[in-house]
């Protein structure tokens, strides 16, 4: 898949690597980001051959530093603009891709860049990587998911400081508060995600993708509900 502008798509050896390709504005989400990672993910949902995607930033200083603001918050209205934002579900996607998708996280990592993060299943990140929603300070709501993501993935009380606040925590408190799953060194941010993509790449596929199913739609459900859907797909 080419003829891409904002995004780069490679796909080896089973495994898929999403690149957010606009590193001179720090991979900020706009709306023709918004198209192409849609009709990726369509793709990727679809193609038996993938068995896990990386997701990453292109260039040094950040994963994705937020949503393009010249776009979402001007003309016609900061709500009409706002609304075309989320015309192509892309989080939706995100969540309904039954391949487990690995998020490898450096520098600013804000507002549509942890909301994007928090529609991954593993995230991994760099000693240097911030991390903050900084919506409130514009009077907007976190409207990417952050709302619903966030407290299911570090508790109500930790999202809601993040959220309400603004402020922007480094790794390792994030790490603490469980919104990534492990730091590692810049040079080895790639190497370990794709080390991690190979070795769940290597496990039978039917067994994964149920482990996720379980797990992601579980959350959903009462415990007794979800053993049973447990049940249900461990006997399918």
């Amino acid at each position: 898949m080419t003829g891409y502008e904002t995004i780069i798509y490679e796909k080896k050896n089973k495994i898929v690597v999403v690149t957010l390709n606009r590193p001179r504005v720090l991979n900020i989400y706009n709306l023709r980001m918004r198209d192409e990672l849609y009709e990726v993910l369509g793709a990727v949902k679809e193609d038996r051959e993938i068995r896990v995607v990386i997701l990453k930033g292109a260039g040094e200083k950040a994963f994705c530093a937020g949503a393009d603001l010249s776009e979402f918050l001007s003309a016609p209205s900061p709500t009409g603009a706002r609304r075309s934002r989320w015309l192509r579900d892309v989080w939706g996607r995100f969540l309904s891709v039954p391949q487990p998708v690995i998020a490898a996280l450096h520098g600013y990592v804000l507002g549509s860049g942890i909301e994007m993060s928090l529609c991954c299943d593993i995230r991994i990140a760099t000693e240097d990587a911030q991390f903050g929603l900084p919506e409130m300070a514009l009077g907007i709501i976190s409207a990417a998911g952050a709302t619903q993501t966030g407290p299911r993935a570090i508790g109500p009380g930790r999202a809601l400081d993040l959220l309400l606040t603004g402020r922007r925590i480094n790794a390792q408190e994030a790490l603490q508060m469980k919104l990534i799953n492990r730091i590692v060194p810049r040079e080895r941010l790639f190497p370990e995600a794709e080390s991690l993509a190979y070795k769940i790449a290597g496990w039978d596929q039917r067994t994964v993708q149920a482990i996720k199913q379980a797990v992601s739609r579980g959350l959903d459900l009462p415990l007794e509900e979800g053993l049973k859907l447990e049940s249900r797909l461990a006997s399918s």
